[in-house]
């Protein structure tokens, strides 16, 4: 384990009591629950924009790249996010296939990269762990997308 001082630790608390707020609650259970889109034109469909889905999946998204530019910066220790931040993982999950999409139509080649690069870290970190369990969450989160990407 890495040495974690009291200030990562109350950045980490920080972050945990921001994800409870409200608003953001109900965006991340959403999220969770009914976001589904896999081109930018299957987005901008189901959640144009001023809509509600459209205002939550910015809302989740921004938070975890938020979190994850804090995590990639070194101001909270990789292992004690790792412990105890799988969401974070989740949502660049849903949004991995959709995110070059996103980035080209809005020409913007770094949007979620913070995010992203901390989901890579995530998944080498599990994987020495526990081998074989974010494929067995692919596969639990996303059973259609799971199985045509393995075809």
């Amino acid at each position: 384990m890495g040495d974690v001082t009291h200030e990562q630790a109350n950045l980490l608390l920080k972050l945990y009591d921001l994800r409870r707020e409200p608003r953001l609650r109900e965006a991340r259970s959403w999220f969770g629950q009914h976001f589904d889109a896999k081109t930018p034109e299957e987005m901008n469909k189901k959640y144009p924009i001023g809509s509600e889905g459209n205002a939550f999946f910015r809302m989740v998204v921004s938070y975890w790249d938020m979190a994850a530019g804090l995590v990639n910066r070194g101001l909270i220790d990789d292992e004690l996010f790792f412990e105890s931040s799988g969401e974070a993982w989740f949502v660049w999950e849903r949004l991995r296939n959709l995110a070059p999409g996103l980035r080209a139509a809005s020409k913007n080649p770094h949007a979620w990269g913070q995010l992203e690069a901390l989901a890579k870290r995530i998944e080498e970190w599990q994987e020495t762990r526990a081998p074989g369990h974010l494929a067995a969450m692919r596969l639990r989160i996303n059973p259609d997308r799971t199985a045509s990407a393995t075809k």
